[in-house]
């Protein structure tokens, strides 16, 4: 089926590729193709059910979008597919689904109050999910979470972060819990600062903290010392 979809959606002129993917097949397709590839799925190969739209976070490279589509046919069988593409994090525009899926009208206004991708052509683009008046957007990388930063990590304190500890009690180094950068990069600034890189906490996050090694490379063992034969 997949390849039945590559081959439609190319026969339309849309330069659509097949990704790698673990689960449903993937196709990728250019931003100004959005809604003519999935009506092309929709009309000339059958994915007529609409699941769900959603994106992802790729720093430098944009914003990914998502939909998951599926056809049933043959009683219980059924087939999927996702369709991604890639909108810059300068202008995170897209076409809207809302006049070929119906469905896709909610999850388009979940993504825009989450991720800040506006999509054209949506009847009621307003938030979906958050309270009035929140600002930015919670599933951007770069967002702050806030909480984190104000509120003590819930569960039991480490030895010596206790307020009865006694004095000089071990303590193990602290680490900030995921979303909360270093305080050197968000919070209140003195007058004339200079704006720190809203991405680089979590472009820093992303990096791994050691090399990986090459394909096919050894492994290294431990070095093995043996005693020398006394002569």
């Amino acid at each position: 089926m997949s390849n039945d979809a590559l081959d439609a959606l190319r026969g339309a002129g849309i330069a659509a590729t097949l990704a790698d993917s673990f689960g449903p097949a993937t196709i990728d397709v250019p931003p100004e193709s959005w809604v003519a590839a999935h009506e092309v799925l929709r009309d000339a190969v059958g994915f007529t059910f609409f699941d769900f739209l959603s994106a992802s976070d790729e720093l430098t490279d944009g914003f990914r979008v998502v939909s998951h589509l599926a056809d049933f046919w043959g009683g219980s069988h059924v087939e999927h597919i996702l369709v991604r593409t890639l909108v810059p994090r300068d202008k995170p525009v897209l076409a809207s689904l809302s006049d070929v899926y119906a469905g896709a009208n909610w999850h388009e206004r979940e993504t825009f109050e989450m991720f800040g991708i506006t999509f054209t052509d949506h009847p009621n683009l307003i938030p979906l999910l958050l309270p009035d008046g929140f600002e930015g957007n919670p599933l951007r990388k770069e967002f702050i979470l806030a909480s984190r930063v104000a509120k003590p990590w819930p569960g039991a304190k480490e030895p010596g972060e206790s307020d009865h500890a006694p004095a000089g009690a071990p303590s193990r180094r602290r680490t900030l819990p995921p979303g909360v950068p270093d305080p050197e990069t968000w919070g209140p600034r003195a007058p004339g600062s200079p704006d720190p890189d809203p991405l680089a906490p979590a472009q820093a996050a992303s990096t791994p903290a050691r090399p990986r090694r090459a394909a096919g490379g050894e492994r290294r063992t431990r070095k093995q010392t043996s005693a020398e034969p006394e002569s």
